[in-house]
């Protein structure tokens, strides 16, 4: 089985590293295409670099596209006369939907949405299917993803929601605790680089414990916050004034969401 990369970029370079990691892929079968051919140099002994996005096309079973949402239509549109007719075609862009692909070209279609954390592994990766996709592609699909972590189906009206909890969340979540980090420098001379590695490791080791112990955020809260403690009044703290921080931290991604759609429809339209 053939792969396919379009687009060179940081999703692209993280895909083929990925797969090659594997050891699923390897150069014979794994094809790359970048508008600007000097930055796949670095990949030439380890792929095929092809000489344009056609001929990635023509030789791929499952072809990602990895390219910016203003390149996707002329990118799809230049390549679908070249598409193998029971080839795999991914967009790497949750925006962009089946009804405006579909009408450039009519075939098997997946959206895929990783997370930065592929890198090490542990992505929970999105992916939904149109309706010409058999569950062999399905199979294939979710094997060769599987590299990078944990594979998610959802549907194609809630990868909106989906990618805000894995796909923006490392960033999201890295902001609020350096807000937290930021507030402790202000009440202890312990350094900045310390308080920053004894809270990362904490975060970590309380995923790890709520995995392996099957507990909620419920069952920690009641673990630690003893009744009338200190943790307690911190609780109560969070409890009281974040809520209405999270409400609108979903209300302004989503929303930003809903007019990059608009946007990429529009360029659909043009």
């Amino acid at each position: 089985m053939n792969i396919g990369i379009i687009g060179y970029g940081s999703m692209g370079k993280m895909l083929a590293q990925k797969f090659l990691e594997s050891g699923r892929v390897n150069k014979n079968i794994l094809f790359v295409s970048n508008r600007t051919k000097e930055r796949t140099q670095e990949i030439t002994d380890k792929a095929t670099v092809c000489d344009s996005n056609s001929e990635a096309a023509e030789k791929s079973d499952i072809l990602f596209v990895c390219v910016r949402p203003c390149d996707i239509r002329g990118v799809v549109t230049e390549i679908n006369g070249s598409l193998k007719k029971d080839s795999l075609l991914v967009s790497l862009n949750g925006n962009i939907t089946f009804e405006m692909l579909e009408k450039i070209a009519p075939r098997k279609i997946a959206k895929v949405i990783p997370s930065v954390t592929a890198e090490i592994n542990r992505s929970q990766t999105l992916v939904c299917w149109n309706s010409f996709v058999l569950d062999s592609d399905k199979e294939n699909l979710r094997n060769l993803l599987g590299c990078m972590g944990e594979v998610i189906d959802l549907p194609e009206n809630e990868m909106g929601m989906g990618s805000e909890l894995v796909s923006c969340m490392p960033g999201l979540i890295a902001s609020m605790f350096d807000v937290v980090c930021q507030a402790a420098e202000k009440h202890t001379s312990i350094p900045k680089e310390q308080i920053t590695r004894m809270v990362l490791k904490t975060v970590s080791a309380t995923a790890d414990l709520m995995e392996q112990k099957q507990m909620t955020f419920q069952d920690v809260v009641s673990r630690v916050a003893t009744k009338g403690g200190i943790t307690e009044e911190g609780s109560k703290v969070i409890y009281d004034m974040f809520p209405k921080t999270a409400e609108e931290m979903f209300v302004k991604t989503l929303e930003k969401r809903r007019l990059t759609a608009e946007k990429a429809k529009e360029s659909f339209q043009a």
